[in-house]
């Protein structure tokens, strides 16, 4: 018997428009009523994520800027981990050679030299915003990590600079194909749920997990249960081709792999 599910948000449980489907936010519901733990495991910011489960009137453990942050029911702060002063002077510091837009996450908000209302599209949903900021002007402290965001060529092309440059005093991973994401060494959604299971005294066989790009890599290989989304990067499909792919998000694919699993346990489970 599982007693936690962990789900990434965007290409997982939310539609391509970024919305929660009303079968999706049913199946939630319905499991809620179990004993089972809930747990939103997603890149997105704390306080984004606050406000989404409040406005949908779900309660869950939050793991947030890709396990950087560890939320419990109320709220209260379990697992902090930000990037190394030097790490963070020298990423917000250097020139690098790029066009991609550079993004900061702190505790108190999402900051960006760019303001593109594009950037927005996919908060539309929670309302959530960046806040105008030269970089270079943030403490070199309290960032849980930065991201880049351009199209996934332009951000191949950083790759090696940023890994020629930090080598192992950070990690890299694609939350979303345009969006590369740079954080603290060893800090990710699957150390952010280990965490947080040990201190609920939950083996992390009991979890089940969906997600759909390589930022999901690490809780996905690490649970009883992980499992991949159809529209995944190709990337997570190679990399952890053990694991079982279920359907689209755009079929809210969570809820009809959940509702199979509710109701038909024994039985093998085909994608919609």
């Amino acid at each position: 018997m599982f007693r936690l599910a962990a789900f990434d948000m965007d290409g997982t449980l939310l539609l391509p428009d970024h919305t929660l489907g009303e079968k999706t936010l049913a199946t939630l519901r319905q499991l809620a009523e179990k004993p089972i733990k809930l747990t939103f495991a997603t890149g997105r910011h704390y306080l984004e994520m606050k406000d989404i489960l409040a406005n949908i009137g779900l309660e869950g453990f939050l793991i947030t800027g890709n396990g950087t942050r560890i939320h419990d029911l109320s709220g209260h702060r379990l697992h902090a981990s930000d990037l190394s002063e030097d790490c963070a002077h020298e990423l917000l510091h250097t020139q690098w050679d790029t066009p991609a837009s550079l993004h900061v996450f702190r505790d108190d908000g999402w900051f960006t030299a760019l303001d593109d209302p594009d950037l927005l599209i996919p908060h539309q949903f929670s309302g959530f915003r960046y806040q105008l900021q030269d970089l270079r002007l943030l403490p070199d402290s309290g960032n849980s990590k930065v991201c880049f965001c351009a199209p996934h060529e332009t951000l191949l092309a950083l790759v090696p600079q940023l890994e020629a440059h930090f080598g192992p005093r950070l990690d890299l991973c694609f939350s979303a194909a345009d969006c590369l994401d740079v954080q603290p060494a060893g800090s990710n959604k699957g150390s952010a749920l280990a965490l947080l299971t040990a201190g609920l005294g939950i083996d992390m066989s009991e979890c089940m997990a969906f997600g759909d790009a390589m930022n999901d890599k690490e809780m996905l290989e690490s649970v009883g249960m992980g499992l991949i989304m159809g529209n995944a990067l190709p990337v997570l499909k190679e990399r952890a081709s053990h694991l079982q792919i279920i359907g689209h998000c755009r079929n809210q694919a969570v809820s009809h792999f959940l509702q199979h699993w509710l109701q038909t346990p024994h039985l093998t489970y085909s994608p919609e």
